[in-house]
């Protein structure tokens, strides 16, 4: 698809872990990152699994130093500056990440980002680990970090105020050059930006560039879903079954007209690879019937569209799928004829008997 880094793991973890970040780094041209502390052992796995970048990390709020490392903050600063050497003397691109970096003292986040700038790091990751930073306040954080490196700025969002995506954004106004993100969000507990969102974000919202195959993404998150066993909620922005779903009458009569009535206009389906769908439900209005009995074959006429339209709505008040077996037997009660020119297979019938109109 276009994705400019992928990282791959944590090879020190475990041996299947080292084995399965070697095989990706072997598998790809895509730039391929293993992650590591600053502890030599992690290097040197990171290093000999092949991957072409090591991303090595720290701690740096106070809470963290104290309770999580048991360290003090100038040992913190000579372990990155060792660990980024080491990385730097064997080759390989840099990325360091001060942990928490939301949670720092300022003075003492600049001292390391500082600290790892003079040992030639190559890309500084900024993560708002704990997932605390509005947009304002992470863009004028990033801003700060920019002044005071010629290293390039990597961001690292999480959700757990639902601000991940607007974070990430907010980092790249600020000067960042790259964004940390994952498909359907997953990550860390509430997870972290959302590839879908960032990329489509950036694409449509900003009219940049990325250089992703977005006609790929909803393909993508369905291999995702599969593969992780999780499943992606219905009203996911640009991946959900939802995304691109209509129920209302008013917005399903103007997207029946003009697609950019209610959509964004900027974010097709056809961009993301999805599909616009018609959802029928107690909110389903006489368009979205009509045109739905058409595409079965019917031909019906506008007192019979309202009498469908009727049980339409009754059948998704009680809370109900309506599917297109349901809207057939609607239609057959209100004795609506059939097209004469309809070429409808068996097959499709049968297709259709199974098909949801509404989730």
């Amino acid at each position: 698809m276009g994705t400019h880094v992928i990282e791959a793991g944590f090879p020190v973890n475990s041996d299947a872990e080292f084995e399965a970040v070697r095989d990706i780094a072997s598998s790809t041209s895509t730039t391929t990152c293993g992650l590591a502390r600053v502890v030599d052992d992690d290097i040197d796995a990171a290093l000999d699994s092949g991957v072409e970048m090591v991303h090595t990390f720290v701690s740096t709020s106070d809470v963290q130093i104290e309770d999580s490392m048991h360290a003090t903050r100038d040992e913190v600063v000579q372990r990155a500056v060792e660990s980024v050497e080491r990385i730097t003397d064997a080759g390989a691109t840099c990325m360091f990440s001060p942990m928490d970096a939301t949670r720092t003292d300022e003075t003492f986040l600049i001292d390391v980002v500082e600290a790892v700038t003079e040992a030639g790091v190559d890309w500084i990751n900024v993560p708002d680990t704990c997932g605390v930073a509005t947009p304002g306040r992470f863009r004028d954080m990033i801003a700060k970090i920019c002044d005071h490196t010629d290293a390039r700025i990597d961001v690292h969002t999480h959700d757990d105020f639902g601000l991940a995506t607007a974070n990430a954004l907010a980092g790249i106004e600020a000067g960042a050059d790259q964004a940390q993100v994952s498909v359907n969000s997953i990550g860390e507990r509430a997870g972290n930006a959302a590839y879908e969102e960032f990329v489509m974000s950036v694409e449509s919202l900003y009219q940049s560039e990325t250089g992703i195959d977005t006609t790929r993404i909803a393909e993508l998150s369905r291999v995702v879903e599969e593969k992780s066993g999780m499943a992606t909620p219905g009203n996911k922005p640009v991946v959900g079954d939802n995304a691109f779903s209509h129920e209302s009458g008013i917005h399903a009569a103007g997207v029946i007209e003009n697609s950019d009535t209610f959509e964004p206009g900027v974010m097709t389906p056809e961009m993301v690879g999805a599909e616009r769908r018609l959802v029928m439900g107690k909110h389903t209005g006489t368009h979205s019937v009509s045109e739905r009995l058409q595409e079965c074959g019917y031909d019906p006429t506008t007192e019979q569209v309202r009498a469908v339209t009727r049980r339409v709505k009754d059948y998704g008040a009680e809370k109900r799928q309506v599917t297109v077996s349901d809207l057939e037997r609607f239609a057959e009660d209100a004795d609506v004829d059939r097209q004469r020119d309809s070429d409808r297979t068996d097959q499709q019938d049968q297709d259709r008997e199974h098909e949801e109109v509404r989730i």
